[in-house]
């Protein structure tokens, strides 16, 4: 988005200004379809819940990766108006509730929805066999994550060993496993974690194969990354790998889901602030402004997620510490951004922060969330 945008949308909304660029939005989703055709994207709304992106990703047909029942209904809303089968059809088609652990208060209201879910290990088994039993399983697998910004293997996943174990023991509960799902880790520059995991995907369909258990899909997960800094792959070229490597593994009739949640949303989003302090500490220029990382700047503690912070306003630079409106010192957002001589009022402004930003935003010390607002709906 031009400067000359941001900084009117500043002056007429105020900041600190989270604006979210739909035209980016489309823009991101159509480039992930044309180099995965044969991919379903599931959004992940987690990423950013706001419910008009979910709603122009809706409009484009895509489908959902939901966490929880809160987000599940954020989706819900735009079908609930359909007749029951068609709502029925798009629940089971077009979302996937890819928590591996999930409350039993959870399950009892997922039951009525029919959902397609994760699990992990025996103990999820017999709590959706109880509480959820008209749901479709995916068995979510431990890959590696080596490389990626934010790892999960730690936390979830069944051991490739012990997969057709776990679905041999979904179906002695009555349960129907549909497929396998697995995640290489949150903005992954690896390509070989992707590539590893559908290896051990195929052995596991092969062995489930030859133990009686036939399975339809495979959720391939998130980490397809942002395109934050020229480390970052080609995504043309991850796409290409991974492609190669489905087809050459997987039959056609083998429905391949994903989970783009970061590659779509991140470059919509720009943060627009306002220098509310300055000060010179140590021989060094120190900037204070009215967003941090405890509103949109969160990831950079939960994303661990650099924003390079700039400038509306041209001159000679030097490094700068950037510090947001609260009191904790752990609310500094950098402390060598490149910025020139600015002055009380003066706006900044930071762009690809539209992934886990406002998302996971407080407030804390009493400063509000920044002002959503959206462009190009």
């Amino acid at each position: 988005m031009n400067k000359k945008t941001l900084l009117a949308l500043a002056r007429e909304h105020g900041t600190p200004l989270f604006v979210v660029d739909h035209a980016e939005l489309r823009k991101n989703y159509r480039l992930f379809r044309r180099h995965f055709p044969r991919v379903q994207a599931y959004y992940a709304v987690k990423v950013n819940s706001d419910a008009a992106i979910v709603q122009t990703f809706y409009e484009l047909g895509g489908s959902f990766d939901v966490a929880s029942m809160e987000e599940f209904h954020t989706v819900h809303r735009f079908i609930e108006h359909l007749p029951a089968k068609q709502r029925q059809d798009f629940i089971w088609d077009k979302i996937i509730y890819a928590n591996p652990i999930k409350p039993v208060e959870t399950l009892r209201e997922l039951d009525r929805y029919k959902p397609l879910v994760t699990y992990d290990n025996e103990e999820e088994v017999r709590k959706i066999a109880r509480h959820a039993p008209h749901a479709g399983l995916a068995l979510r697998l431990r890959v590696p994550n080596t490389g990626s910004m934010v790892e999960l293997s730690s936390k979830f996943g069944a051991l490739p060993g012990e997969a057709v174990d776990l679905i041999a023991f979904a179906h002695e509960q009555g349960l129907t496993v549909e497929g396998l799902s697995f995640h290489v880790g949150s903005q992954c520059t690896n390509p070989e974690n992707f590539i590893q995991a559908i290896h051990l995907s195929a052995g596991i369909f092969a062995e489930a194969k030859s133990r009686g258990f036939s399975l339809e899909l495979l959720d391939i997960g998130g980490g397809f990354p942002a395109a934050y800094d020229a480390s970052v792959p080609k995504f043309a070229e991850l796409a290409g790998r991974i492609n190669h490597e489905l087809d050459r593994l997987f039959p056609p009739e083998i429905e391949i889901l994903a989970e783009p949640g970061r590659f779509l949303v991140a470059s919509a989003g720009t943060a627009v602030s306002k220098i509310i302090g300055k000060a010179v500490r140590e021989g060094k220029r120190c900037y204070y402004i009215d967003d941090g990382v405890y509103h949109t700047y969160s990831g950079v503690i939960f994303d661990h997620c650099n924003y390079p912070v700039k400038s509306f306003k041209r001159g000679a630079t030097e490094p700068s510490a950037v510090f947001g409106p609260t009191c904790d010192a752990l609310d500094t957002i950098g402390l060598a951004e490149p910025l020139p001589d600015l002055q009380l009022d003066d706006y900044l402004y930071s762009e690809n922060i539209g992934a886990y930003s406002a998302a996971s935003s407080t407030w804390f010390n009493g400063f509000p969330p920044a002002k959503v607002v959206h462009v190009n709906r």
